[in-house]
């Protein structure tokens, strides 16, 4: 059950979810007052009392690996040496800093587009809960960038990305795609985390016994998978669904229609192959109900970090030659198969739930704003994100107080 605030209530709120006649779960549900919507601007002055509200977890594992080659973070070396050893090569790093929990920023580069995502969910945290202060650069592009090791000379700088790689010491955000799913859950008509776990397909036996692929063709392996399926198409159907990298390819591979996410889980086993980089759609794969058959990878995403192979999800080779001997594992240990994709969606479930996320952000804020060996400042070029209009209904904050410049 998931419902979404249109207006704010002061009093608190009751939700009763019925089967029947009958109170289904914990049902009826008391959220004490007062409970803002999405767009009300009252953020929690005291980021103890918010995270205690929202269950966030003491320690991330990721957070905790990604921060040890960072115990001091010159602002200053990182204001002369990004702009130009990152945002003209890269063009896709986005210079932000957050002051008396407002959101200034500067885009450095052609390819920042993508900023749009990290100013809705920044704005969005602002609204909940008073950001510590901070100036932090932002990679919006695919790859991870900043690879030098910790004892080089010079050291590696802290740049957020949204994915990581074995050699590289970016510190690592959720994505912009999970990060934009949570903002989006009942707001639009794309798929979302939550809309996936009640679209998980048939039960488990009704399901098709083979291994499913869709996707562009952005890696060489995927190419591979639809000659694969050609040859073995009673254990796999791959198919590519369009053609950028490898165009001469697709007189020879064919290319198929586009298929409803929903209607991946029709099949019993889902294949996991990387795009340009880790593909942004295992989170989404692992919260449906079938097998997930990850393909080895050098890149991650921020909550790879507790997940184990053979417990939430079946390991393949980078060059997927076992592909077929680990489908062909799946269909004769049915039971071990369906409990290792049980597995994967309960951890997934627990991981991915929005206020995971929301508290995933606050504490890559937090533990960065902690080793800053200066104040952030509103650099020159920089903007004002503003918040959002309260379009929708009144919001009536009882606990903000003025900044000192309103007064």
């Amino acid at each position: 059950m998931r419902y979404r605030m249109y207006g704010s209530v002061r009093k608190g709120l009751k939700i009763e979810i019925l089967y029947g006649e009958k109170h289904v779960a914990q049902s009826p549900y008391i959220l004490k007052g007062p409970v803002y919507h999405e767009y009300c601007d009252c953020p929690e002055e005291d980021p103890e009392i918010w995270q205690n509200v929202f269950s966030c977890p003491s320690q991330e594992p990721q957070i905790t690996k990604d921060f040890i080659s960072f115990p001091t973070i010159d602002l200053q070396r990182m204001f002369k040496e990004i702009p130009s050893k990152f945002s003209q090569t890269r063009g896709a790093i986005v210079h932000y800093t957050i002051l008396n929990n407002r959101i200034y920023r500067r885009s450095l580069g052609k390819y920042t587009d993508f900023k749009m995502f990290s100013d809705e969910m920044l704005l969005s945290l602002a609204r909940k809960v008073h950001l510590p202060n901070v100036e932090f650069y932002l990679n919006v592009g695919d790859w991870p960038v900043e690879y030098r090791k910790a004892n080089d000379t010079p050291g590696p700088i802290p740049i957020i990305s949204w994915c990581g790689s074995v050699d590289s010491r970016d510190i690592i955000l959720p994505t912009y795609d999970i990060t934009h799913s949570t903002l989006e859950t009942l707001r639009g008509v794309t798929n979302d985390l939550l809309s996936i776990q009640g679209n998980t397909g048939p039960f488990w036996d009704n399901k098709t016994e083979q291994a499913l692929f869709r996707g562009r063709d952005s890696r060489e392996e995927r190419l591979y998978l639809v000659k694969l399926s050609k040859k073995n198409p009673e254990l796999l159907d791959a198919g590519i669904t369009g053609y950028f990298f490898f165009r001469e390819k697709e007189k020879e591979l064919g290319k198929v229609p586009l298929m409803g996410f929903f209607d991946f889980f029709k099949y019993k086993y889902q294949v996991n192959v990387d795009g340009t980089v880790a593909a942004y759609r295992f989170p989404y794969l692992l919260l449906g109900d079938s097998l997930v058959l990850k393909q080895d990878s050098q890149y991650y995403e921020h909550f790879y970090t507790v997940l184990k192979p053979w417990k939430h999800y079946v390991p393949v080779k980078r060059s997927l030659e076992d592909l077929l001997e680990k489908i062909k594992w799946a269909k004769e240990n049915d039971e071990e198969a369906q409990k290792i994709a049980k597995e994967g969606q309960s951890v997934a479930r627990e991981l991915l739930q929005p206020h995971r996320l929301y508290c995933y952000y606050y504490k890559v804020l937090q533990k960065y704003a902690e080793r800053q060996a200066s104040e952030p400042e509103i650099r020159d070029g920089m903007e004002l994100v503003p918040q959002p209009d309260d379009r929708d209904s009144v919001c009536s904050c009882h606990r903000k107080k003025p900044l000192r410049e309103d007064l």
